[in-house]
């Protein structure tokens, strides 16, 4: 029986799971080290909206607990957004190297997550949370 998301009904794999967290982890630190520089406000404000978005919006089956209930696209626009301000934040703020392995994780991320994705659109927008 394959793995599904803690809501039970969309398929996700424990590879795809670990990388999205660490692709999110990436972002989460990158973006405000490459913000800080410019802004302590916006590097700090970078990390609340990053953790806060895909607290607050969910796909419902996706998530156990959903606080508003958003369309599988939105949820998927979530992660996209997330691998793309990790390896854009990764290059602006850290070597070369760590950038690369950063960079191979979003993308690595983006294969494994397919799956999901499909479910995702394919999953009923209109649904509230029981």
């Amino acid at each position: 029986m394959p793995r599904t998301s803690p809501g039970g009904e969309i398929p996700d794999s424990r590879v795809a799971s670990v990388l999205r967290f660490l692709t999110e982890i990436t972002a989460w630190v990158a973006a405000p080290w490459a913000l800080a520089p410019y802004s302590p406000w916006l590097a700090a404000l970078s990390v609340v909206v990053l953790i806060a978005l895909p607290t607050i919006f969910a796909t419902p089956g996706d998530k156990a607990h959903v606080i508003v209930p958003v369309p599988g696209p939105v949820t998927i626009a979530l992660v996209i957004l997330h691998q793309a301000v990790a390896a854009a934040a990764s290059w602006a703020a850290w070597p070369p190297v760590a950038a690369t392995a950063a960079t191979a994780v979003a993308l690595a991320t983006t294969c494994t997550e397919l799956p999901r994705w499909r479910a995702l659109l394919k999953a009923p927008s209109a649904r509230t949370p029981s």
